[in-house]
């Protein structure tokens, strides 16, 4: 990659490059130069590998005609974005008025502590990307947590140890 896109993102990087052939059929779905087609090639490159490695960006913004900087810019802005490889459990802890209201700021930091990581981040064996969101709509369980698929109504911090052992099998 020729050029750094972020403090985050550098060439010692963990992140892993998607397949070559797997991102030239995203590509191939926009014009070559078609800088108004950015959002849309962020959107399917996402959808096909999960995130956005540094190799991804350089891509569209090679494919678009559009500098990096301004396919990151536009990546960065919109929050449905991530830049790294996720784990293969999502964790995400409402922080929306009902939950904030009944502690789940307390059920978000005993995440942290368990998995040893932070808002955003994925643990070292890739197992679990931990992520606060706004809010799921599910106020009347509040607080709430999803992991994958699965809603987990009025957590506590005393059992997020056992709810995350029962997705390490």
């Amino acid at each position: 990659m020729s050029e750094i896109l972020s403090p985050t993102m550098s060439e010692s990087s963990q992140l892993t490059p998607p397949g070559v052939d797997q991102l030239q059929a995203v590509l191939s779905r926009y014009a070559r130069g078609d800088a108004s087609k950015v959002l849309a090639a962020l959107q399917a490159a996402q959808d096909e590998f999960g995130y956005l490695a540094p190799e991804t960006v350089q891509a569209i913004s090679e494919h678009l005609s559009v500098s990096a900087s301004e396919v990151y810019g536009v990546a960065s802005f919109y929050a449905q974005f991530r830049f790294q490889k996720p784990g293969k459990h999502s964790v995400k802890v409402c922080q929306g008025t009902a939950c904030h209201v009944r502690r789940s700021d307390l059920v978000l930091e005993a995440f942290e502590r368990e998995l040893g990581i932070r808002n955003g981040e994925t643990t070292a064996d890739g197992l679990y990307s931990l992520e606060r969101v706004a809010c799921f709509g599910c106020c009347a369980l509040a607080p709430v947590v999803v992991v994958d698929e699965d809603t987990h109504a009025r957590m506590r911090t005393t059992v997020v140890r056992k709810l995350l052992k029962q997705y390490e099998g």
